[in-house]
């Protein structure tokens, strides 16, 4: 499980893509996407990967990409759910946390043991690896010729996509666990040095860090000129990418846990789930909350938004479909098992893991 402590591309204008080649569906990390389930969806098929599943999977040609703790990088057809193949990633390369990302001809992920891996898509053969000083919690996103990745050895990477050859290498004060969200040459990333920070992709020299008061373990989203991102500090807040300085601060009254989760941005709106167990509605311009879901369970899934629906995963074993406008629940569906990865949406199904070791399709 996650802890600060020492320890241990592609984006279209609005940030909506038909499939969902990585983490958040897109390097601004908005969690959107372009075509919405049915309004009751049912379940298509499931695959047993053999342990927990905590990353978030990937959805590119028919093809879906998820990492399971029993270190593999699985590819299933996405079609039937049948397993295209299997990639091993060696002795204590578990895979937690970080999600595939699709480029080219490769799939890239990071592993429990620090080692980040680019692998073919067509056959699951290793293409190379890159080894760093400690975990990876960090999902990749793939930016022209370079893949950015985070490790817990408190740097963050931009390697050569081809090669795996270090470009440049940022170094911070804290593990690096969040996933960069990325903009116009520019990448922006929380840390768990209490720092935000805006970073040039070219040459991974820092434009500002602005402190938060807090660790987080939240990535960011970006839209309209902000990052939205959770802190440990219980806080949600909205960063002014021009002026460098938070524009508005959002903290429950009632309940003070920290977020985990990254948020969704979608028609002026901020989509954030907590560990309070619930799902944060919160007006994009403002901060104000406009509505939360309470589940029954802490939420470490991150939501995303399709159709006018947010769908997002729970602790209490449940996928969940909520109206975007008033939180009211459409659907559910239970797993019996926790849900901390995020939901992938691609040709109007979902696709998401479970802590019971199972992939699941529904549409």
């Amino acid at each position: 499980m996650f802890s600060c402590l020492p320890a241990v591309a592609l984006a279209q204008a609005q940030g909506v893509i038909t499939g969902w080649p990585q983490f958040r569906g897109n390097a601004r990390l908005t969690g959107v996407a372009a075509t919405a389930p049915p309004d009751a969806p049912k379940l298509r098929w499931t695959y047993e990967a053999g342990d927990s599943i905590e990353s978030s999977a990937a959805i590119v040609d028919g093809t879906v990409y998820v990492g399971s703790a029993k270190g593999e990088l699985i590819a299933l057809d996405f079609e039937t759910g049948k397993l295209r193949w299997k990639y091993a990633t060696g002795e204590g390369g578990f895979i937690g946390e970080s999600s595939p990302a699709v480029a080219g001809d490769a799939v890239f992920i990071g592993d429990l043991a620090g080692v980040f891996h680019a692998v073919g898509i067509h056959d699951g053969r290793r293409l190379w690896t890159f080894k760093t000083d400690s975990e990876i919690r960090s999902s990749p996103v793939v930016v022209d010729d370079l893949v950015l990745i985070g490790s817990y050895d408190t740097r963050l990477y931009a390697l050569e996509r081809a090669t795996g050859k270090v470009r440049w290498k940022l170094q911070t004060d804290g593990p690096v666990h969040a996933t960069p969200a990325v903009d116009s040459g520019i990448l922006y990333i929380g840390g768990c040095d209490e720092k935000f920070r805006a970073v040039r992709v070219a040459d991974g020299k820092v434009l500002f860090a602005l402190p938060l008061g807090s660790n987080m373990g939240s990535s960011p989203a970006l839209d309209g000129g902000r990052a939205f991102v959770g802190t440990f500090g219980s806080d949600v807040h909205a960063v002014d990418l021009k002026r460098h300085k938070v524009a508005w601060t959002f903290r429950d009254p009632d309940r003070e846990f920290p977020y985990y989760a990254s948020a969704a941005v979608a028609s002026g709106r901020v989509f954030i789930g907590s560990r309070d167990k619930a799902i944060h509605a919160l007006d994009a311009a403002t901060g104000r909350q406009a509505w939360k879901f309470a589940t029954r369970a802490r939420v470490d899934s991150s939501p995303v938004v399709a159709g006018g629906r947010v769908y997002v995963g729970s602790n209490d074993g449940r996928l969940y479909a909520l109206d975007a406008a008033t939180g009211a629940k459409t659907w559910e569906f239970e797993v019996g098992d926790a849900i901390t990865a995020s939901p992938a949406i691609a040709a109007g199904r979902i696709v998401v893991g479970s802590t019971d070791g199972r992939v699941y399709c529904f549409g």
